[in-house]
């Protein structure tokens, strides 16, 4: 009889933990979606300012008329 009281209780019981552990997989996925977010805008920000400060002006060539710069 005490193992169908065991059986019971798991049953009822199962709802609840399920829930629980779902919160919980689904603030590690906030948790690791965050992180992710900040690591690119570090890297975003780090590329824009390497960027700005090695920025050339910009500089055609000149070539003559009819002449292609493409082979």
């Amino acid at each position: 009889m005490s193992q169908l009281v065991r059986i019971g209780q798991t049953i009822s019981e199962w709802p609840v933990s399920s829930q629980q552990q779902a919160r919980r997989n689904a603030m590690v996925a906030l948790t690791d979606c965050a992180r992710r977010r900040a690591e690119r805008e570090d890297v975003a920000s780090y590329l824009a300012e390497r960027a700005s400060r090695h920025a050339e002006p910009d500089v055609t060539p000149a070539t003559e008329p009819g002449v292609s710069l493409h082979a």
